[in-house]
């Protein structure tokens, strides 16, 4: 089930730094020192928590069974299929443009 987008206001300090309101940082479960990858989007910025919760998913990906695809044939077609969403996300967002 998926639910209805909430957003708040963040400033950046000269240092490039941001307060993540705390809000996110429970939802997300980002505890101090918790790394996360940047990535540079159409979009904007985006920020991935590399949590616990987050570690604990990406195991279960990494087992392999026999007569599985390799793991890194697995990986690339999640990373098209996560393309083809943030493009289709996009399109919709610009009407198509």
């Amino acid at each position: 089930m998926r639910t209805a987008a909430k957003s708040d206001a963040v400033w950046f300090t000269t240092k490039g730094q941001v307060v993540i309101p705390m809000w996110l940082r429970k939802q997300f479960h980002i505890e101090d020192g918790t790394k996360a990858i940047v990535e540079a989007t159409p979009e904007g910025i985006l920020l991935k928590p590399v949590t616990a919760v987050t570690i604990r998913r990406l195991r279960g990906i990494l087992k392999r069974k026999p007569g599985d695809k390799p793991f890194t044939e697995e990986w690339a077609e999640h990373k098209r299929e996560e393309i083809e969403l943030e493009e289709a996300k996009h399109a919709r967002c610009t009407g198509g443009s």
